[in-house]
């Protein structure tokens, strides 16, 4: 791997830091169908925040009725208001996969991370193909028929967000991060579901030892099928950037071609991360930024985005308008871990991957 132990720590910090402050920077506009690209630069422009280089701000006070409906939970994920993370599933099972991974080791088996999740999360708290999962366990089904059984969400991007631990815990070494990463996704999802999670992973553990994030792109891509839907809008996505398209022309030749899934669908969101990597140009701020500003599965997005650039250029490189306002606390609805610490959570993952 060719790592230090402080860097390595440095990388891994940076990929919950990167993770936890994107996520809240998507929060307040997820809801694809509504915050298109085009509504959430309107609301960028209204407000002032163009270019976009700290969390979103508060509504517009002359905004009309109806005209931006940001989630619930804005007033807690907006510049000034922010203290400490929201809790949000794309952090939750970040959480999880690290008690996972120290409750059974490398070698736990899809049956695990099932009974992980029945002891460990709410119900209430999981969505779309983990809900139908999670309703499939308590009934007694076993996997993969959990992720099959009365589950139309199959290939949607619910495991590609629970990949991150496993690339984390995988520096330099995406093989082993995809497969670790498709034993979880089993549970839930088939199809462009499974392989967004082992791309998630892979494209994390080759960040660690990449040159740069189309590098990282590039070898993540050598770990799912290559004529897969998934790795050809990938690889459709770095040529329009090679080709020099600027980000909003790549963003809406993508839309062309994905436009018919759902928003939350694991392709359409895998194209957004991507151009966000690739057009961020290895800056922290803009590839989170760019990534938001893509619309889609905006927190998931933004928190894939911000963990793969948090890896690459080091806890040291996040600038603190993104880090002081969390003080370094996550909220949670995993079990045992509300309130922790993310340099805790940070810290044990090096314990992880220096195992491994």
């Amino acid at each position: 791997m060719g790592l230090h132990h402080s860097e390595l720590t440095d990388r891994i910090l940076g990929g919950w830091q990167g993770r936890v402050a994107g996520n809240m920077l998507g929060k307040p506009v997820e809801r694809g169908g509504y915050w298109t690209r085009e509504r959430i630069d309107r609301y960028l422009r209204r407000t002032g925040a163009l270019p976009l280089t700290d969390y979103l701000p508060a509504p517009p006070p002359d905004a009309q009725p109806g005209e931006f409906e940001l989630r619930p939970e804005w007033p807690q994920c907006v510049r000034g208001r922010i203290n400490g993370s929201c809790r949000d599933d794309d952090v939750d099972y970040a959480i999880l996969g690290l008690h996972l991974l120290e409750a059974h080791g490398f070698a736990f088996t899809t049956e695990q991370v099932g009974e992980m999740w029945l002891r460990r999360l709410p119900y209430l708290q999981t969505f779309t193909a983990e809900r139908a999962a999670y309703r499939n366990l308590a009934n007694g089904l076993k996997p993969p028929r959990t992720a099959t059984y009365d589950n139309p969400y199959q290939e949607w991007i619910g495991a590609l967000i629970r990949a991150d631990v496993f690339g984390w815990t995988s520096p330099g070494d995406p093989h082993r991060a995809a497969l670790l990463a498709r034993r979880d996704a089993v549970l839930s999802h088939q199809g462009s579901g499974v392989h967004g999670a082992m791309w998630a992973a892979a494209l994390i553990a080759a960040a660690f030892t990449a040159d740069g994030p189309r590098q990282a792109i590039d070898t993540a891509l050598e770990h799912i099928p290559a004529s897969g839907r998934l790795a050809r809008t990938v690889r459709h996505t770095t040529a329009l950037h090679e080709s020099g398209t600027d980000w909003s022309g790549t963003l809406d030749e993508l839309e062309s071609r994905t436009g018919s899934l759902h928003w939350i669908h694991t392709v359409p969101n895998a194209a957004v991360i991507t151009a966000g990597l690739l057009y961020g140009a290895g800056d922290f701020t803009r590839t989170i930024a760019l990534t938001v500003r893509g619309g889609l599965d905006t927190d998931s997005n933004g928190a894939t985005a911000g963990s793969v650039a948090g890896v690459l250029y080091g806890a040291r490189a996040i600038p603190a308008v993104w880090t002081d306002p969390l003080h370094d606390r996550v909220r949670s609805a995993v079990f045992g871990f509300d309130g922790a610490r993310i340099s805790e959570l940070a810290a044990r993952t090096v314990r992880l991957a220096a195992m491994s």
